[in-house]
């Protein structure tokens, strides 16, 4: 299939183990991976990387939607991306004082560390707890 640099959008599919969470058109979306925040545009080279926590963003012709994206796999190519997440949450979705609690105690976490203290665990909580509160702001 070729793409033309004319396209202004191209499909996205977010599937979670619960559901569907978005399926539809987007002229650019952006998210965190384990190298860095990726934007991914029509016609961009195929590539698959690892989710890391933070801020989804899609934009749509009508407007940018955000969700908080935890964890998962994206599959891009030049038509279209995939992403199979292990949880995402649109604002409405989220606990505001539940992600304030998950924050103070990972961070109490690794404040506190003692020779049992999984850092790798606690620094993946704190960075849920953050994308759920800045994807409220």
């Amino acid at each position: 299939m070729v793409i033309s640099m004319a396209e202004k959008s191209f499909n996205l599919r977010i599937i979670t183990p619960d559901r569907v969470f978005y399926e539809g058109e987007a002229e650019m979306v952006e998210f965190n991976t384990t190298e860095g925040q990726v934007g991914v545009l029509p016609g961009h080279i195929p590539l698959t990387v690892i989710i890391k926590p933070g801020i989804l963003h899609i934009y749509e012709a009508d407007g940018e939607k955000t969700a908080a994206l935890h964890a998962g796999f994206a599959e891009i190519l030049p038509e279209g991306i995939t992403i199979l997440a292990e949880i995402v949450e649109w604002p409405d979705e989220i606990d505001e004082g539940r992600a304030e609690a998950a924050r103070e105690r990972a961070e109490e976490r690794l404040r506190s560390r003692t020779p049992e203290t999984d850092v790798a665990r606690a620094e993946t909580a704190l960075q849920r707890a953050i994308a759920r509160i800045q994807v409220l702001k």
